[in-house]
């Protein structure tokens, strides 16, 4: 027997899913704490010199940064010596490319 009800579900638009992604890292800044060693072990991975698509990390970490305005000459600093807005914009463009890549094709193929 199939449900015919009405969607309880509405597409959101990139902007709307970014805006949700930020309010619910509000809310758990505010109640549980932050993140922020779960961000700095992100960006630990990112830069890791070992990995064999180091190269592609970097210039992926280097487009958060950039997304997030934060001047190219910060992007090599420590988490840590960032100041609380650089921090809050990191997150927001985190929460931009994941609203982004929520809506990436499903099953992308490489050209022949």
């Amino acid at each position: 027997m199939a449900i015919e009800a009405v969607s309880a579900t509405v597409p959101l638009s990139t902007g709307a899913r970014m805006a949700g992604l930020n309010h619910i890292a509000e809310i758990r800044g505010r109640f549980w704490g932050d993140s922020w060693k779960e961000v700095e072990q992100f960006v630990a991975n990112m830069r890791d010199t070992r990995d064999p698509q180091h190269e592609d990390n970097e210039r992926a970490l280097a487009a958060i940064f950039f997304l997030a305005k934060i001047p190219a000459a910060r992007h090599g600093l420590k988490l840590n010596e960032l100041t609380t807005d650089e921090k809050k914009a990191l997150i927001s463009a985190m929460n931009h490319f994941r609203a982004v890549v929520s809506l990436f094709p499903k099953r992308l193929t490489m050209p022949n």
